[in-house]
């Protein structure tokens, strides 16, 4: 059974024109975004602001994670174009600070890091004020496929722990919390210049001290941002919210975490990994 959701959490879809012009954009280039794939509740804000997350590699994961609403199954073939149309799209829309992710294909051998490559490449060929923002899956820790991102040298790298290590057997079974942990260390000691970002979510069933060894074990990893928000219940099928984490609680969250020194933290009830992800270079 889902929950009812909180006031706070109660958000006005809207549209007005540039959302409309986002949506007609990606349409007819048949791009996906992981704001509509994950049905972010902050994507009438985002697409009204000219603001997108692209979604590359397809729209099917080869991972099953408890929380998330992406399709799940067995991929199709790649689109060689995709790297250069998110690049066009991303200088129709004239944005200035883009985000490119991915679903996880645990199906190619370099889990798709070269299309990541490609991508970034391309965006800065045809805008090189556009800031760049990657969101990276794991790539099983294969280290030749992380440094073939670390190579396109986006302006932010960012590869989400998700939940607390106690979580991942029964959240995120194909994932591993410390080898997401040694992904995000290495992209560090292969450059040191690119800030490292990475975020989670609470409402899980996690405890105070979970969520609090979370946030040391990121900064034993050096990462520099960190985005903290809560669970929302995609469908019945999904693993369900255990607690509504209040805006104060998000708060405190927030102050714990710049007490271990993140340089950058957004923490509330919508936060998502992407959202305002501009303000952390500013």
């Amino acid at each position: 059974m889902m929950r009812r959701h909180p006031d706070w959490l109660k958000v006005r879809i809207g549209g007005g024109k540039n959302f409309s012009k986002v949506k007609t954009l990606l349409r007819s280039v048949k791009l996906h975004t992981i704001c509509e794939e994950a049905r972010c509740p902050n994507i009438a804000e985002c697409f009204g602001c000219g603001t997108a997350v692209f979604l590359i590699l397809g729209n099917v994961c080869t991972r099953d994670c408890r929380y998330c609403n992406v399709t799940h199954g067995t991929p199709s073939s790649l689109n060689d174009n995709e790297p250069r149309d998110i690049a066009e799209s991303v200088k129709t829309l004239g944005l200035k600070y883009v985000v490119v992710t991915s679903v996880t294909r645990d199906d190619l051998k370099d889990g798709g890091a070269s299309i990541f490559y490609k991508t970034v490449r391309e965006i800065r060929r045809l805008n090189d004020a556009c800031k760049i923002e990657v969101l990276i899956p794991d790539f099983r820790g294969d280290e030749k496929a992380v440094q073939k991102v670390v190579d396109a040298a986006p302006d932010v790298i960012n590869h989400n722990i998700e939940v607390v290590e106690k979580l991942f057997p029964l959240i995120r079974p194909q994932g591993d919390y410390r080898r997401s942990l040694v992904v995000l260390k290495t992209i560090k000691k292969m450059d040191g210049r690119i800030p490292t970002k990475s975020g989670f979510m609470v409402g899980l069933g996690e405890t105070n001290e979970q969520t609090l060894q979370t946030m040391r074990d990121l900064r034993v990893a050096d990462v520099d941002f960190l985005t903290m928000g809560q669970y929302l219940q995609p469908t019945r099928n999904h693993v369900e919210v255990k607690k509504y984490y209040t805006p104060e609680e998000f708060v405190e969250l927030k102050n714990t975490a710049l007490q271990l020194d993140f340089s950058h933290v957004e923490s509330g009830p919508l936060v998502r990994s992407s959202y305002h992800a501009q303000n952390a270079l500013q």
